[in-house]
């Protein structure tokens, strides 16, 4: 009888903690990222007919995958499969592990937790600027023009490239000497609209080869040798001429021979795209094109009916890997500094190749503590745990979130608040960004099983119930033997 009081007074004692930690899982099944409880019992020793009771085996979390539930907030991340984010304590320095992605912007820039901790990820490099002005290091008013936003990736790197010019149009002015790379105004805002074009041509095509070595593009460059005829511009009726792209190009006889051919390469420098060059003591006109790798048809020279002499002294090439961005962006940029005006262009990388030795850092979301926009705050989107700032249509990348697996996951110690740290027993962390998706505008929610929470409840309850019977019906029984003996 003494024995049955024990036995029911180990089964309230057990059965109290499973209802807790049941009514735990009922409690939080609208948690974020909550693993269910999982209660074991286990049979205490049992000897001679004489039972010792129950007792709670272990307590263990359940990790098994939660819905998806899209949210529509820019920030919200869910893992589906293995992993955790890695979140740092700013208190004590202390890394804690979290399925929770409900994550929101702190007031120093940095992405947290609700409760302040710093989600880690991988970081970019020092951003890389190529500007015509070194006061303007970052997109600004006097870059009014959008040019192009590239968002580059392979298994070496994410890197996103992003230009813009100023008002080109209202700051060209006419330059330069006849015969010397004279250009009018209206030709400067021509070849910058070829060059604008050709440059995201580039960076088009960059994607496909950014895993080559670089080597830079080259431009053509010919030169037209009427040394052998000049004798025969005379007057008015004589005249040089060149077809170039299937247009023709005449300069009829005007004052004397130098002016002549001063006025020809000037109307040769006019076409869109295309620089000219001449040496009158020779008689010899350069023609170049101001677009890298881009191929000039020039054929039909001559003196009146006299044919001139056509020599290659620079062949195009299209160069490789990331060159040819090089050489596009220099070009433009050139052009944009003729025409009085501003460019910039600011590449942003992320290294991913030691991505798997888990090397993070907190990530900053403020283009303008990044140094990238004189604007603040930026539109927020975040493509597979990659993170993008947006100002207007410049698309900035500024870091990628990073998860990590262990071996063992119920080595996890769960420290509250949707935490858990490294047990010994869970291992050492290791990259999980080959074994997971991370959801964007959305979030994993409790794995509880409202259905089984609610059996188990109502079982715990009876059990708890009829433990209690066992207690008082050995209390009766302990009575009456005690009033027999009297």
């Amino acid at each position: 009888m003494i024995g049955g009081l024990w036995n029911g007074y180990s089964g309230l004692n057990t059965y109290e903690k499973a209802l807790t930690a049941e009514s735990n899982n009922s409690s939080n099944t609208n948690t974020v990222g909550y693993k269910a409880n999982d209660v074991r019992f286990e049979d205490l020793m049992y000897k001679n007919g004489t039972g010792s009771g129950v007792q709670i085996e272990q307590v263990f979390k359940r990790f098994q995958q939660g819905d998806i539930k899209p949210t529509g907030h820019s920030l919200d991340i869910g893992i589906e499969g293995k992993g955790y984010f890695m979140v740092n304590d700013p208190q004590n320095n202390e890394l804690y592990y979290s399925r929770a992605g409900n994550f929101q912007l702190g007031a120093d820039g940095l992405l947290q937790t609700p409760d302040g901790l710093k989600v880690q990820g991988l970081i970019p490099q020092e951003p890389q600027v190529i500007t015509t002005n070194p006061d303007y290091i970052q997109l600004g008013k006097v870059h009014s023009n959008f040019v192009a936003s590239e968002n580059i990736g392979n298994e070496n790197f994410i890197q996103t490239i992003n230009a813009r010019i100023g008002d080109y149009s209202n700051t060209a002015q006419t330059s330069g000497i006849s015969g010397e790379g004279f250009k009018r105004a209206s030709s400067k805002v021509v070849d910058i609209e070829a060059l604008i074009t050709d440059y995201k041509d580039k960076l088009d095509l960059y994607r496909s080869v950014s895993t080559q070595e670089a080597t830079l593009s080259q431009n053509q460059i010919t030169s037209l040798d009427f040394s052998s005829y000049l004798s025969e511009l005379n007057n008015e009726n004589d005249f040089i001429k060149v077809n170039i792209n299937n247009r023709e190009v005449r300069q009829q006889f005007d004052t004397d021979i130098d002016t002549t051919m001063r006025l020809f390469a000037d109307k040769i420098s006019s076409i869109q795209g295309m620089n000219s060059y001449v040496d009158t003591t020779i008689g010899k006109v350069t023609v170049e094109s101001m677009i890298p790798a881009k191929e000039i048809a020039i054929y039909d020279v001559a003196v009146n009916d006299k044919a001139a002499s056509i020599n290659q002294i620079q062949n195009q090439s299209l160069g490789t890997g990331y060159g040819i961005v090089i050489s596009a962006r220099d070009a433009l940029k050139a052009a944009v500094e003729a025409a009085g005006s501003e460019f910039i262009e600011i590449t942003s990388t992320i290294n991913l190749q030691n991505q798997e030795a888990l090397q993070v850092n907190d990530i900053q979301m403020k283009l303008a503590n990044l140094n990238l926009s004189e604007y603040t705050f930026g539109s927020i989107s975040i493509d597979e745990g990659i993170i993008y700032l947006s100002d207007g249509d410049n698309k900035f990348v500024v870091g990628k979130v990073q998860t990590a697996f262990f071996r063992n996951d119920q080595g996890l110690e769960p420290q509250g608040n949707n935490l858990y740290k490294s047990g010994l027993e869970a291992g050492e962390p290791q990259y999980a960004g080959k074994i997971n998706t991370l959801h964007k505008d959305s979030l994993e929610v409790s794995n509880t099983d409202n259905a089984d929470t609610m059996t188990n409840l109502l079982t715990y309850q009876k059990a708890f119930e009829a433990n209690s019977k066992s207690i008082t019906t050995s209390d009766e029984l302990l009575k009456t033997a005690i009033n027999l003996r009297k």
